[in-house]
């Protein structure tokens, strides 16, 4: 067998359970942030989660919530306007995955001199950073899914090429991250259902590579579990603590486990989501049984080790795509592209979008644009 040579890390300090949002003060003070700023998304406004972080600091912390769902390097620009202009030294950022990937992308850029495409997760090129600039972060996720208060990078859609961009950096990772499950309560049943299978295709993906990380892969397999386990259960009752609780962990697990790469499902979503801005969750949950089927060859032994630790009756390729269409349609998750977006006219370009994504060199059997060609008019016809 071949060795690779690879390094690994882990991520960060992370604080579970309930009302843990109390205790944000203290984080501030443990990360020395006297004047923070909060980054969140337009909902999340809508609901008492901001009174809360605000009635546990010592001062009222300004707000910054011109963020998109799938967040814009313009958006960025305006948050650092309003960071530098306040004085702020640390974020605190709250929300799914557009809000705390903005957060993010503000307490990095705030102090650099390159715009931000500069930093794309290409090589080194995030050596270009001036590292002693980047201000600290608190991570509040408030849905189960995206992980990305435990990743080191952010995704942001360049609004003039209408492509999704990774720019990633060692201290965009969150050093400190809140995950209280109490947050996550008034997350819609559709939300839940999305955000739950964004987790489940980071843990699907990670444990699919071909890389060598055995710590990642016994996360990721785990995930999968959990995800079977709670998934439905918090989508049919929200308040079930218990089920949204272990979501929100699973969801940092999925992230945790995707330092291992991930796949064709993401390569897929990312234009689309760039092009049309779908919800990335629910994107990836309409992909993911196309790309099952055309990873088959790869990683159809690997898929029956799934089938048998999360018990499902048979242990077999065919049955864990059973329970995949299963449990999308249990979530009310659509089966077709077509049923997302409103046209297949950009499929060819899309293709070629997705064949440059990060994502498709970690995919476990190689893809090429043909390749991705043939699975956007699949999953926009229906086609298994």
């Amino acid at each position: 067998m071949e060795i690779q040579n690879i390094n690994w890390n882990y991520p960060t300090n992370m604080w579970f359970g309930l009302n843990r949002i109390k205790e944000i003060q203290k984080a501030c003070d443990n990360l020395n942030i006297k004047n923070p700023l909060i980054v969140t998304d337009p909902g999340i406004l809508q609901t008492d989660i901001i009174n809360k972080i605000n009635s546990s600091l010592n001062l009222k912390a300004n707000i910054f919530s011109k963020v998109k769902s799938n967040p814009t390097s313009q958006n960025v620009e305006e948050g650092v306007k309003q960071f530098n202009h306040n004085n702020h030294d640390g974020v605190i950022a709250v929300g799914g995955g557009s809000g705390m990937d903005t957060g993010k992308g503000i307490a990095f850029m705030s102090k650099q001199e390159r715009p931000l495409w500069d930093f794309e997760d290409i090589g080194d090129w995030w050596t270009r950073a001036i590292s002693d600039a980047i201000f600290p972060i608190i991570a509040v996720p408030t849905t189960a899914g995206t992980g990305s208060e435990t990743g080191r990078a952010s995704v942001f859609t360049n609004e003039k090429t209408k492509e999704k961009k990774i720019i990633f950096h060692p201290k965009m990772l969150p050093s400190i991250v809140i995950l209280d499950p109490d947050l996550t309560i008034p997350l819609p049943s559709s939300l839940t259902a999305y955000t739950g299978m964004d987790a489940l295709a980071h843990c699907f993906e990670a444990y699919s590579s071909n890389n060598f990380h055995p710590l990642s892969q016994g996360i990721a397999l785990e995930g999968i579990k959990m995800i079977k386990d709670n998934l439905i259960l918090a989508y049919k009752d929200g308040k079930n603590i218990k089920a949204r609780a272990n979501m929100l962990a699973t969801s940092s697990m999925g992230s945790i486990a995707f330092q291992k790469g991930l796949g064709a499902i993401h390569s897929l979503s990312h234009p689309v989501g760039a092009i049309y801005n779908t919800h990335h969750g629910l994107t990836n949950a309409v992909f993911m049984p196309y790309v099952l089927q055309y990873n088959k060859k790869g990683i159809e032994e690997k898929i029956i080790d799934i089938a048998r630790y999360i018990n499902l009756k048979s242990a077999t390729f065919n049955n864990f795509m059973d329970w995949i269409l299963e449990l999308r349609s249990n979530l009310n998750i659509p089966h077709t592209l077509s049923e997302i977006i409103d046209d297949d006219k950009n499929l060819e370009k899309m293709s070629l979008m997705a064949f440059n994504d990060p994502s498709t060199s970690t995919n476990p059997i190689p893809v090429n644009a043909e390749d991705f060609l043939k699975m956007y008019i699949n999953a926009f016809k229906g086609d298994l």
